[in-house]
């Protein structure tokens, strides 16, 4: 074989499959498009098959988060019990169901949890980023400042738009996140791990048609969860069928840092947690529970290691930069437009690397041993450190979607290009 024609062998683009496994973003289990059901539009009296009635799966998975029972749902219907020709399909899938009163549906439902998947569900891949970390991390504060970033500035700078999937997660996310902490500067309480929470489902849209949507499901576990194997097990599902993980470490959880921060903050006040759960017991109770189980006890899912509450970091720096530089990039927020500044992310991974090298090698090292694509940023969610549960000033958050533009990059959502 010629050069040239090596050349252009390599120069194909991927075949694109004729459909996407789907991962449900409700309960994350993995399936088929063929095993997708749907909700019937109508109900009748006189049908048994289409009267109203309970949905055992439907309330499972509500009473797993505490939600009220629902009934009177309409039927469940199976395409497999719908005659070929009254299958509705659209690149390859089946969308649509006209039934035998000849009344149509496009509710797609999960066949596990029955609840309504996306209308891209099938079509795109089903990319979920997880967010982890033990208790006190600031996880459900990041994802508050996250989505409120991604919302109101990165998405226009990638020529998108970032929206909660339907009005009920808009009205949750707005009045128990990003009003409480943006609008009044209230910090937000950790997540009980009794009080499990519904995933919040958004999706990044790109207004290039040829881009298919990304589905972005925040699943707000609670950090105790995190080191506990029974909990994770029950919970903890979505880690497996990630396409990514936001993988958070809190400075304090460091017990060196930790310690020095105190002294160099001497009586200043701030918010102190009297517990901390090492980051290193968050990635064994992930392997016991299913990196173990990988090829060669790997992931290869793309993992963003992120240095939460940057700024208590200004009480460890100095010029000589033992800990950190005076001058260091963590604290100076970057904005990347159109493409993912590869120079700057090689200059924030390469400093907080080291860092975590020098304050928590055991951490490190275990990382190193159990996931092959890493990457290390360092992120405010608020800029500054609250005084009693509440913000000293306007939230400014510091570099908080650069670990998710990271992750964007590696999915190949976006470009990467070296300033």
């Amino acid at each position: 074989m010629s050069f040239f024609s090596r050349f252009l062998k390599r120069q194909q683009p991927e075949v694109r499959p004729l459909f996407y496994d789907i991962v449900c973003p409700y309960c994350f289990s993995k399936f088929s498009p063929e095993e997708v059901v749907f909700r019937a539009a109508h109900h009748r009296d006189d049908d048994e098959d289409y009267a109203l009635g309970e949905d055992a799966k439907l309330n499972r998975y509500r009473e797993r988060f505490g939600l009220d029972t629902v009934f009177d749902m309409e039927a469940v219907l199976a395409p497999h019990d719908v005659p070929e020709e009254h299958r509705i399909y659209s690149d390859n899938i089946v969308m649509g169901l006209n039934d035998r009163y000849g009344v149509v549906t496009r509710r797609r439902l999960c066949p596990q949890c029955h609840n309504e998947l996306p209308v891209t569900a099938g079509k795109a891949p089903s990319n979920i980023i997880s967010i982890i970390g033990a208790s006190q991390v600031g996880k459900s504060v990041y994802m508050t400042s996250l989505i409120h970033t991604l919302q109101h500035y990165t998405a226009d700078h990638f020529d998108a738009a970032c929206m909660p999937l339907n009005a009920e997660i808009s009205r949750r996310f707005r009045a128990d996140y990003e009003e409480p902490l943006f609008e009044r500067g209230d910090l937000l309480d950790s997540t009980q791990k009794e009080k499990l929470q519904e995933p919040f489902i958004f999706q990044f849209v790109f207004k290039d048609e040829d881009k298919a949507p990304l589905t972005l499901v925040f699943f707000d576990v609670a950090g105790e969860g995190m080191v506990e194997q029974d909990y994770l097990g029950l919970h903890g599902q979505h880690i497996k069928n990630s396409a990514g993980i936001l993988f958070m470490v809190d400075p304090l959880q460091i017990r060196s840092i930790r310690d020095k921060i105190r002294i160099n903050l001497g009586n200043e006040p701030g918010e102190w947690t009297p517990r901390y759960d090492e980051p290193r017991d968050v990635v064994l109770t992930m392997f016991g529970d299913f990196i173990a189980y990988q090829d060669k006890a790997k992931t290869n899912i793309p993992t963003a290691v992120v240095l939460t509450k940057s700024d208590m970091l200004h009480s460890l720096k100095d010029e000589e930069g033992d800990y950190i530089k005076s001058n260091s990039n963590v604290f100076r927020n970057m904005v990347h437009r159109d493409w993912f500044d590869l120079t700057e992310f090689e200059n924030i991974d390469g400093e907080i690397r080291r860092f975590i090298e020098k304050v928590d090698r055991p951490f490190k090292g275990t990382m190193d041993v159990y996931f092959k694509d890493t990457a290390y940023f360092a992120v405010s969610a608020l800029g500054s450190n609250p005084v009693d549960m509440k913000l000293q000033g306007v939230v400014s958050p510091i570099r908080v979607d650069e670990p998710f533009l990271w992750l964007l990059y590696k999915l190949k959502y976006i470009e990467g290009r070296v300033g």
